[in-house]
């Protein structure tokens, strides 16, 4: 549904979409719509986690899902991979081993692919499986902050190839996300920099605003996850996308904005870890597709 209104002296068009589950997106953004009326805003922008934030579940699962239906990943793999998922977030494990291991085979799965597979693979699977699993919501809540003249970013855990795919879809200005090392148009399996999580995705977006001339205490940024407060307290409005129990609690104390397009027991059949616990998750898709290969050479 889309409504007009007058934004300095001309008619705009204003889209308010509706979710998976039929809840209108226009609510929520009802903070940002005066946005609206005043002219662009170049020093502020608004950065967007992805996993459970603008997309239902983690995007790093959807892709492995991809993988599988193209026979890089058998059944039993995806299986693990699922498994693996569940019983991280129920037992809420994130300790310096986790992470360290998650930095060694975080994106090894890549290992010998060219930038371009990963890139068309990434095209593909967003539009086979995470297109429709955008939430309308937060979408919306983007496309106000474009529609105010601001930049918006995702930044994600998922590689930056795929996070780059999804802002593209999107209409967004970027991603931010984990960088995986390349030599002569193909990955090494190894990774430039840090995983981009928790304290390493407010460094990225300390970093971006210096580059892009931006004033962070103007800046918004929106999760659903604890891990991400390092990068919610960087900005001057942090908001609370269906957030988990820890973030909630935060938002509470903190005075942040909630919004949350879940309901019920939906909520939980789609919730999927993010952040730290999808970077060790890569590191089973590693583990299974390194397992392949080497059965393939027997």
């Amino acid at each position: 549904m889309a409504r007009t209104r007058r934004v300095g002296g001309k008619s705009k068009k204003v889209t308010v979409s509706t979710d998976a589950y039929g809840h209108t997106a226009g609510w929520a953004a009802t903070d940002l719509e005066a946005a609206l009326a005043v002219p662009p805003d170049s020093s502020a922008a608004a950065f967007f986690d992805v996993d459970n934030t603008m997309m239902q579940g983690a995007s790093i699962y959807w892709f492995a899902r991809g993988l599988a239906a193209r026979k890089y990943l058998t059944t039993g793999d995806l299986a693990r991979f699922a498994w693996q998922q569940a019983r991280f977030r129920l037992l809420s494990r994130e300790h310096a081993g986790d992470m360290s291991r998650a930095k060694t085979t975080a994106l090894a799965f890549v290992e010998g692919w060219r930038v371009e597979d990963m890139e068309r693979l990434s095209e593909e699977i967003f539009d086979e499986l995470m297109a429709e699993r955008i939430w309308a919501g937060t979408q919306a809540l983007a496309q106000l902050h474009l529609d105010a003249g601001q930049r918006v970013w995702l930044v994600s855990a998922a590689p930056v190839e795929l996070g780059r795919v999804i802002a593209e879809r999107l209409g967004l200005t970027g991603a931010v996300g984990t960088v995986a090392e390349v030599k002569d148009g193909a990955y090494t399996g190894r990774l430039v920099g840090d995983l981009m999580h928790g304290p390493a995705k407010a460094d990225a977006i300390h970093q971006l605003a210096e580059v892009e001339g931006l004033d962070l205490s103007r800046c918004t940024a929106y999760s659903d996850s604890s891990n991400d407060i390092p990068m919610l307290s960087l900005v001057g409005n942090a908001v609370a996308v269906n957030p988990d129990s820890a973030l909630r609690a935060e938002a509470r104390e903190r005075g942040w904005e909630v919004r949350d397009f879940r309901t019920g027991r939906k909520a939980a059949k789609i919730a999927l870890p993010t952040t730290a616990a999808t970077a060790v998750l890569v590191g089973v898709v590693a583990a299974a597709m390194a397992l392949r290969r080497r059965r393939s050479r027997r």
